[in-house]
């Protein structure tokens, strides 16, 4: 499963379409035609689209994949707090029970209850978080239960059109793109790029933005920010309160990096740039470890992301370690953020 989700990711994110991708192209029409179908039926009212009482921002994509979401979740729920605010965050929960209409998240909750971003963003920030297939159920959960929240932030939530949003921003990741331009199933697009010419802001993760000149034509209205992940420091997986260096590793041999996020290969160059010498073990997004598949013959020091070590808190031993990194909220796009809200 992991080298079939992969290998699929290898063909949307070709800059040349792929065989597969031109075959499953009369599918992608079709997914085309449903998406604005059922985006036209929510923006001429023929479906109600639900206000809470508080403003919403949503943080989301239109492409399949990791973009940097998730650091900026967090930083955003930071950043807020740091101006006063008391943020609340919702999502899906990938991955997470569906019998489950609403579960808030702890850092001590189950990745099958909940998913593995939900446990990672509530640990780092300590913001009250609910997950559910219904984010609207999820947030007026959270309304209900606390009411000094002043503002919902969805977490993967820009094709959610039930709730209503103050604020919308379309996250990218510059080493990905919008792969082979295709909607799904023949690339990895949710919705046609020129749905990020209606949104507030695109941050783009990374230091090159590889979206198609003709795109960017489309959005040159849309305010562009870069997101700059900044590593910090190693932590133990097993024992979270022990912490090394950045430069621990860059001596070791026997290193082995795993990946089970959306772009592995952005986790595998800020090793290289690091000066780490490793075998990588790149997984499916939110795949779900297993104890013998983490068993490398002669393995010294397994490295991996928070987002992994979520996952394999069990598995774990003396020698697994975390990459802590961080994301720095551009300042201009906090502006346009807290216009939003005070306009609310």
């Amino acid at each position: 499963m992991a080298y079939f989700g992969t290998w699929v990711l290898k063909h949307w994110y070709r800059r040349a379409p792929s065989w597969l991708s031109l075959l499953l192209l009369p599918l992608a029409f079709v997914f085309g035609v449903v998406a604005e179908c059922r985006a036209s039926l929510y923006r001429y009212g023929f479906i109600r689209v639900h206000r809470l009482s508080v403003p919403v921002i949503v943080v989301g994509n239109i492409t399949v994949g990791g973009t940097g979401k998730t650091p900026l979740v967090i930083a955003l729920v930071k950043a807020l707090q740091a101006k006063g605010y008391t943020p609340a965050v919702i999502s899906r929960g990938y991955g997470s029970d569906p019998h489950h209409e609403v579960t808030e998240v702890t850092p001590q909750s189950a990745t099958a209850d909940v998913g593995d971003e939900p446990i990672e963003i509530v640990s780092a920030t300590g913001v009250l978080m609910a997950v559910g297939a219904d984010r609207l159920v999820c947030a007026r959960h959270l309304l209900m239960r606390h009411p000094n929240i002043n503002v919902i932030i969805s977490d993967d939530g820009l094709q959610h059109y039930r709730l209503a949003r103050t604020v919308e921003i379309a996250v990218f990741d510059a080493m990905l793109g919008v792969g082979n331009g295709f909607l799904l199933p023949a690339g990895p697009l949710r919705e046609r790029v020129s749905r990020c010419g209606h949104v507030d802001a695109i941050v783009v993760t990374g230091d090159e933005t590889l979206l198609p000149p003709a795109a960017l034509s489309s959005l040159q209205h849309t305010p562009i920010f870069r997101q700059a992940l900044k590593p910090t420091l190693w932590r133990n997986v097993a024992t979270p309160e022990m912490a090394r260096r950045l430069e621990s590793f860059s001596d070791e041999t026997n290193v082995h990096a795993v990946a089970g996020i959306g772009n592995p290969d952005r986790f595998f160059a800020t090793l290289k740039s690091l000066n780490i010498a490793f075998t990588p073990h790149a997984f499916s997004d939110h795949h779900d470890y297993r104890a013998e598949e983490l068993a490398y013959k002669g393995a010294k020091w397994i490295l991996m992301t928070e987002k992994d070590a979520v996952k394999c808190r069990a598995l774990a031993d003396a020698s697994f370690w975390s990459l802590t990194v961080e994301s720095a909220i551009d300042e201009s796009l906090l502006t346009l953020i807290l216009r939003k809200l005070r306009d609310f």
